[in-house]
């Protein structure tokens, strides 16, 4: 299955890479890029992660597409693979979005909703009445395999920017080693994902989320790698019935809204960004591991300052304010960010409601523009958390 699996991902990238490059005017410009980081969802990362850009037809008409593909190892014995594009074809009739990942991986997990406390739950009790739960503060450990598949058609209405159109999305998580979880103790040491799973009759080994989306788009940025003006529209409802793949049957709602407002006339790279997403279940159960978390966006640029999968609820809303600036009087080389993030999780076991809690990040950042043509950025940020966590995010392209 994984062997099959990887197949398949390579070939749609070499097959991405060749209809791309197939043309003078379809050129393709690869940035080779080295990963050498520490965040604390890995310890320190090393691997590569190139940046592809291109145009599928008339620049005059014709967004520039992009995509990161990465190959990732690091010291917490993590192996992530990805590929992740947008493709505008030519004057961008239609615009392909996809999201296809491979990892062996782990992570902290904290139970559900932003309140400030890390629990570990302790329950004896074998029919798992939890109401006799006392906490711990305890992350909890867990490892896992993912596989991602996700791909999205959109057709662009008329000579707008607006767009419509389907999609399906797979996630498997599978190989659940949940450190924490231990039945045979007595008292049992029953984790949040245990219990959250127990719950609502989902295995705490493996679930699968299958589904089918509507989606709208309204975009337009002037660059999709590094906007310097426009803004950037995206609604997503997904249905994930059990007939398709599905656990169990299931919908969840995306809504995501970026803006750009420039500082300076004559220096278009001095502006400040606005990103906010709502992502929400609206009927049905989803699993824990694939419930609304920070981190789990399609580049896994929100939350900088914590962990992946920090804050997970049924109900999550993420804002952050990034101000970007020139370093040098004459050229766009170099440039710094400031930037602050907030995250705010419901949890409906727990009556924990959306904005009952709040948290806040906040960090600097250097740019260095390496290819002037396409305003691809490589970017250096240090980021701290309220609740302590900090950590260095290295990345190709602005974070949204």
């Amino acid at each position: 299955m994984k062997k099959i699996l990887i197949a398949l991902l390579l070939l749609v990238i070499f097959s991405l890479i060749a209809l791309c490059a197939k043309g003078q005017e379809k050129k393709i410009n690869i940035i080779p890029f080295p990963v050498v980081a520490t965040n604390p969802t890995v310890g320190f990362a090393f691997g590569f992660s190139p940046g592809f850009t291109w145009y599928m037809g008339d620049r005059q008409n014709t967004s520039m597409s992009s995509a990161v593909a990465s190959l990732v190892y690091t010291t917490n014995k993590q192996l992530f693979f990805s590929v992740r594009g947008n493709t505008f074809l030519e004057g961008d009739k239609w615009n392909l979005l996809a999201d296809l990942r491979y990892q062996i991986t782990s992570q902290p997990t904290y139970g559900l909703g932003t309140n400030n406390r890390s629990v570990h739950p302790l329950v004896n009790n074998d029919d798992y009445d939890f109401s006799e739960t006392h906490y711990l503060r305890r992350q909890e450990m867990m490892e896992y395999d993912f596989i991602r598949a996700y791909l999205t058609l959109l057709k662009k209405h008329e000579d707008t920017r607006f767009f419509y159109g389907l999609g399906y999305h797979l996630d498997v998580i599978y190989n659940i080693n949940d450190h924490l979880l231990n039945l045979d103790k007595e008292p049992q040491d029953i984790t949040n994902h245990y219990r959250y799973n127990t719950l609502k009759g989902f295995s705490p080994d493996r679930n699968t989320v299958s589904g089918v989306s509507l989606n709208a788009m309204f975009d337009s940025r002037d660059n999709v790698a590094n906007p310097y003006s426009g803004r950037y529209a995206f609604a997503s409802w997904r249905a994930n019935p059990k007939m398709i793949g599905s656990t169990k049957s299931s919908s969840t709602l995306w809504l995501e809204y970026r803006d750009y407002f420039n500082l300076s006339e004559e220096r278009p790279r001095h502006l400040i960004g606005i990103w906010t997403y709502g992502w929400f279940v609206t009927s049905g159960d989803v699993p824990y591991m694939n419930l609304p978390a920070i981190g789990w966006d399609k580049f896994s640029r929100s939350g900088r300052g914590y962990t992946s999968g920090r804050f997970r609820g049924e109900d999550l809303v993420y804002t952050e304010v990034e101000y970007r600036f020139p370093l040098q009087k004459n050229s766009d080389t170099l440039g710094g960010v400031i930037f602050a993030n907030t995250a705010t999780a419901s949890s409906r076991t727990e009556n924990v409601d959306l904005f009952q809690h709040v948290n806040l990040a906040y960090g600097i950042g250097l740019r260095v523009m390496i290819n002037k043509r396409s305003r691809s950025n490589v970017n250096l940020d240090y980021a701290w958390a309220t609740n302590g966590s900090q950590g260095l995010f290295i990345s190709l392209n602005e974070a949204f």
